[in-house]
Formats: C-alpha cells, sequence, structure tokens
C-alpha cells in the first residue's frame, strides 16, 4: 500500500514538474516576442516605418520576426567569411525584395565591338576608386527601381573626374525624368548601356541642378539643358571575363550588374560576400575597385544605391576569380563604362 502511495506521489510530483515547465517555457516565448516587439519599434522609428493598419503593422512583425531569426542563426552558425544584420528590408519577404530590383537584363543589346583596356599592360594589386576622389557619396534610390541609372551616373561621376579632376555629383532624376523614349522606364527598370547613350547624345546636369524625387516624374527641360557633363560613348566589357573586368576596373568605375535577389544579399553586413547567388541578373551597381582580404580573399569593391546603412556603409566586398566564369552573382556578365 505504501509503495502504491509512493507511486502515486511520485507521479502527481512528475506531472506538477511538467505543467511548472510548461508554464516557463510559454513564460520565455512570451518574453521573447515582447524583446522582438521592442527591437520592431525601435526599428520603426528608425527607417521612419508607418502601416496604414494593425493588420499590415501586425504581418509586417511577422515577416521582421522571421527574418530576424534567421539573420542571427546565419551569423551563428554559417561558418561563412561575412555577416547579415537587421536593415531596412527586415519587413519584407525575399519575394517582395526580389521585385524591387528592376535591371533589364532581357533587353541588353549586343556588345560594343572596341574594349581600350583589353592590351597586356600590367595592373596594380588592388584600387579603390574612392581614395583617388572619383567616387561620390553613397546614394539612395528608395523606393524607385532605377538601379540602372545610379549606376551609370556612378560610372560618369568617375569617369569626369579621372579626365578632369572634378568630382561633380550627377542627376539619377535627370535620367528617370527624361531618358524614356529608348528601353529605359525610369522606375520600372532600365539598363545602364542606354543611359550611357542618353548621356553621350544629351549630356547630363547636376544632382543639385536636378535633384532625385525618388518617383517618375516628367521631364524638365529648362534643368536638362544646362549640362554639366558630357562623354564620348560606352563599352562593353567582354563578357564572361573576369580578367578583362580587372582591367576596366583598374583604369576607371565600371558599370555591373549582378544577381542581388538573394536573402544573404539582402541582408548583408560586413565582410567578403561568397554568395548565395546566381546569375539572373536583377540589379545595377558600380565597381570602383578591388583588392585581397587579410585572410587572403580575392573581392570586388561594389558601391551600391540602397543607403549608407545597408552593408559596408553603402558597399559591399564581393569575391573576385571565382571558378564560374560569369563571376559571384554574373558579375563578369553584363560590365560596361562610359569614355570621355
Amino acid at each position: 500500500m505504501a509503495s502504491l502511495r509512493n507511486r502515486c506521489c511520485i507521479l502527481v510530483t512528475l506531472i506538477f514538474l511538467s505543467g511548472a515547465s510548461a508554464c516557463q517555457a510559454a513564460g520565455r516565448a512570451l518574453q521573447q516576442d515582447d524583446s522582438m516587439y521592442e527591437m520592431h519599434e525601435q526599428w520603426m522609428a528608425r527607417y521612419g516605418r508607418v502601416y496604414t493598419d494593425m493588420d499590415e503593422r501586425q504581418s509586417r512583425f511577422q515577416i521582421f520576426k522571421a527574418n530576424t531569426r534567421l539573420i542571427e542563426s546565419f551569423n551563428r552558425g554559417s561558418g561563412k567569411p561575412y555577416k547579415l544584420s537587421v536593415n531596412q528590408f527586415a519587413d519584407l519577404t525575399n519575394e517582395e525584395f526580389k521585385a524591387r530590383n528592376r535591371f533589364k537584363s532581357h533587353m541588353c543589346s549586343a556588345e560594343a565591338a572596341s574594349f581600350k583596356y583589353g592590351n597586356g599592360t600590367a595592373v596594380p594589386s588592388s584600387m579603390d576608386w574612392r581614395k583617388k576622389g572619383a567616387v561620390t557619396p553613397v546614394k539612395n534610390q528608395g523606393q524607385c527601381g532605377c538601379c540602372w541609372a545610379f549606376s551609370a551616373v556612378a560610372a560618369v561621376e568617375g569617369v569626369h573626374e579621372i579626365t578632369t579632376g572634378k568630382l561633380i555629383s550627377l542627376s539619377e532624376q535627370e535620367l528617370v525624368d527624361c531618358d524614356v523614349r529608348s528601353q529605359d522606364q525610369g522606375c520600372e527598370g532600365g539598363w545602364m548601356d542606354s543611359a550611357f547613350q542618353f548621356v553621350e547624345k544629351h549630356g547630363l546636369t547636376t544632382e543639385m541642378n536636378y535633384p532625385y524625387t525618388g518617383t517618375d516624374g516628367k521631364c524638365n527641360a529648362k534643368r536638362e539643358s544646362n549640362r554639366a557633363v558630357t562623354i564620348k560613348g560606352y563599352e562593353d566589357v567582354p563578357a564572361n571575363s573576369e580578367e578583362a573586368l580587372l582591367k576596366a576596373v583598374a583604369n576607371q568605375p565600371v558599370s555591373v550588374a549582378i544577381d542581388a535577389g538573394g536573402f544573404e544579399f539582402q541582408f548583408y553586413s560586413s565582410g567578403v560576400f561568397t554568395g548565395a547567388c546566381g546569375t539572373d541578373l536583377d540589379h545595377g551597381v558600380v565597381a570602383v575597385g578591388y583588392g585581397t582580404s587579410d585572410n587572403g580573399t580575392k573581392y570586388w569593391l561594389v558601391k551600391n544605391s540602397w543607403g549608407a546603412e545597408w552593408g559596408e556603409e553603402g558597399y559591399i566586398r564581393m569575391q573576385r576569380d571565382v571558378t564560374a566564369k560569369e563571376g559571384l552573382c554574373g558579375i563578369a556578365m553584363k560590365a560596361s563604362y562610359p569614355t570621355a
């Protein structure tokens, strides 16, 4: 009888402890949610995010929470030489993020016949056009899908400085509003070669004269006519050759197209990015240098147009000299530069 009572006491104790453990687990989950809510509130304040109603706010919070946990998991256990962080895209699904990119790779024309950097001239072991004064501060395209304009403008800014010694911040908005008779379609997308063709014909005014609004607008002919820069034309870098791209970047900033649609690219924070990504080109950026990291990894130095809070103050270092001929994320597939 005593043995039966002991067994019953043990069973009751186990049930009690099991219930207590469940309560403790639930409590921890609530604390974690409270902490995540607070993090989301701080994130909203930092990036000025306002939601229209509570349903949207709750759905965006769930996306934010899922992204944050994936970022934390990656940083703990990936073993890769780069880190991710919560940034301005944290309440977007990866599908929504990818839909923002508007580089129109399917519209690319045949390559230009000439490539003036194709000779056997030796190139320096590293290059950073920022240090040479040929790169303007990082800009932010915002909600407008005009990466193509930012990429082309950065390349024109660079070659103009190299040629004249004067660094001028030029107008992306002029391209968005006025370069609409070609294949470029403002915030709905475009590509850099077509932008170079426009600048060759019309020149380009300054950002101060024609400031960025981040929306499609009507071309302001008076502002457009105030040319600050002209170019002679443009050339394409031979496709699928990082060696050719290296020669070009050694001489000037170069517009490149990449596959920037992956989750890891979305939340890249620091280090040499080694993937994952493919070759579905969807974003225009500009290669402003190259080098080798402390651990010996060769990289491209790439200026983005998502503001200075993304990546390494608006830049990403992407692995260079990879096995794939297209380069990491297709960086060697569709590169071009303006000639002055």
